[in-house]
């Protein structure tokens, strides 16, 4: 259980970074302006966007691989569960898209 509860501490302490603040800590570290480096970030969504679409595949060096594939279609019916038979709704395909962090992230961490 501490494990756990470790886990909530840290979800409940740490902030995300938004776009701006992104985009302000971008700034300061390259000596551009931060409406060029808010461009660079939109900008950067946009590409990452369109070749995880036509490869299904994106690669952020040193940060993340973005990863899609088609998840296919259920049918309706009953399955066992937990020892019990629940009876089940069909689910359409549809496409799911996972972030998958480098090894040079992880061994940083």
């Amino acid at each position: 259980m501490a494990p756990m509860k470790a886990m909530k501490a840290m979800k409940a302490g740490a902030k995300t970074m938004t776009k701006g603040a992104l985009a302000e800590a971008l700034a300061t570290e390259t000596g551009l302006k931060k409406s060029e480096c808010n461009k660079v970030v939109e900008s950067l969504a946009k590409v990452a966007t369109i070749q995880v679409k036509s490869a299904g595949k994106c690669v952020l060096p040193g940060l993340c691989m973005i990863k899609s594939r088609q998840k296919p279609a259920t049918k309706a019916g009953k399955r066992m569960a937990f020892g019990k038979e629940i009876s089940c709704k069909a689910q359409p395909a549809k496409t799911i898209v996972k972030a998958f962090p480098v090894a040079a992230l992880k061994k940083s961490i």
